[in-house]
Formats: C-alpha cells, sequence, structure tokens
C-alpha cells in the first residue's frame, strides 16, 4: 500500500530525514517510536503534503501511484489521511459543514454522487456514536473551546467518515487521559483495523500500543529507522528508553 524508499528531507535548508526506507502492506498496523527531534511528526507531514518539506531524495508510492506527484487534496481523495497532534480550530465553521464538504470533495474527485444532507448525518451520528462524541459538538465550530480529548475524539470522527486507506496518526494521545485514550483506541480499530486498510501510528510512548495492537514497530532516529520489530519492542523502549537503539 505505502513504499517509501531511501526517503531525504529538509525543512528551510537543514536536512530531517535521511534515507528512511519503509513498507506497509493492506491490513498491517505499525507503529513508529522515538527520540524527540527524531523526524517522526517531518515524516507525517511530508507523506501528507504539508507546505515547506521539501524531497530532497528517494521517493513514495501509495498504491502504485507516486505520492509526491500529487497535490495533498489528491492525496487525501486517494485514501490518505492525516491525523495532527495539536488539531487546528477553525472558527465560523461548524463540524458538520467541515466534514460534509470534504466528504463531498473527496468523492467528486473520485467521480462518485455527493451524499445528500439526510445521508451525511446518518453516516456523522453513526461515527460521532463510535467515539462517544455527543453531536451537538458537531454542530460547534471546529474544534474551537474542545478540550485535548474532544479535539482528538472529533479527528478520530472525521476519520470515520472520510473512511481512508492508509491513516498517518501523528502522537493522536498526546494530551489523552486514560478514558479518551481507550474510547480513541476503540474508535481507530473499529473504524482502520480492516483487511484493505492500514495505519500508521506515530507515538512516544507504549500506553495507545495497549489499546492499539501493532504488527510492527519501528524506531527512528537521526532521520533513519534504526530498528524495527514486533510489538515486543514497544515494550523493550518503555523499559529501557531510545538512548541505546538510538546509538546503535
Amino acid at each position: 500500500m505505502l513504499t517509501i524508499d531511501n526517503l531525504a528531507n529538509e525543512i528551510d535548508g537543514k536536512a530531517i530525514l535521511k534515507g528512511l526506507s519503509l513498507s506497509i502492506k493492506a491490513g498491517e498496523i505499525h507503529a513508529i517510536m522515538g527520540p524527540n527531534g527524531a523526524g517522526k511528526s517531518t515524516l507525517a507531514y511530508t507523506l501528507g503534503g504539508r507546505p515547506g518539506y521539501q524531497v530532497t531524495g528517494g521517493d513514495a508510492s501509495f498504491n502504485g501511484v507516486n505520492l509526491f506527484s500529487l497535490e495533498p487534496h489528491e492525496r487525501a481523495a486517494a485514501g490518505l489521511f492525516l491525523g495532527f497532534q495539536y488539531p487546528v480550530e477553525i472558527p465560523g465553521v461548524s463540524n458538520l459543514q467541515f466534514l460534509r464538504e470534504s466528504l463531498n470533495s473527496q468523492r467528486k474527485a473520485r467521480g462518485e454522487e455527493p451524499l445528500s444532507g439526510g445521508e451525511f448525518i446518518k453516516l456523522a451520528k453513526e461515527k460521532a456514536a463510535l467515539l462517544g462524541l455527543d453531536m451537538e459538538m458537531l454542530k460547534r465550530p471546529v474544534n474551537v473551546g474542545f478540550s485535548g480529548g474532544e479535539k482528538k475524539r472529533a479527528e478520530m470522527v472525521q476519520m470515520g467518515i472520510l473512511d481512508p486507506k492508509l491513516a498517518i496518526l501523528d502522537e493522536t494521545d498526546s494530551g489523552l487521559d486514560i478514558d479518551a485514550l481507550k474510547i480513541v483506541g476503540a474508535g481507530i480499530n473499529a473504524i482502520m483495523r480492516k483487511p484493505d486498510k492500514a495505519v500508521l501510528l506515530i507515538t512516544h510512548y507504549q500506553r495507545l500500543l495497549d489499546y492499539v495492537k501493532p504488527d510492527f514497530v519501528h524506531v527512528l532516529a537521526g532521520g533513519r529507522i534504526v530498528k524495527s520489530g514486533g510489538p515486543e519492542l514497544a515494550l523493550e523502549l518503555e523499559r529501557e528508553g531510545y538512548a541505546e537503539v538510538a546509538a546503535a
């Protein structure tokens, strides 16, 4: 589904990723862990197409298509979803308006018919219930006045509605208490743990992986993946930290 080969990039002339390679197949959940400044969020933003993240080497393909040949909205329409560590606020635009426009824009790009108002509301209620989010919250401006946990749950509702093929979730566990973590973890499993979908989780800590069990865990340090393994690798990192593996 996603193949990254020797990817290098820079921000404002500073090299961040320095030859990163990774392959994710449909049906798999991968977790990337690593110390601060290793390039984890940079990887997510580069794959998502955030401006300012200049690819200087290597390539990435998404379902056989050169990912970097696509504009950000084209990547989204192709089925890529990027979850942010700090979801942004959009005053004056309700969640329902934002989500309906986003979904129907992607459907149009894929040559599909837009959902009617009634069809969309039914879908939104279903996904909001899955994440324990009151529909009244979706009538409010996007993330305005939301707690950290509410922002993350709203983002997972967005993921459920857009129904991507690949979700790249950048520190989704950031700012979540234990109850919100359980809800978000259950939502990720319900939405994305399917044979035709895949997930790339970016996290500092093991705790999210207690709820969303990864198939593979990778350590990113110095702009490269320096070690890969199964779920047990995350437990090792939790016990021993990153210093030894990052220096290897």
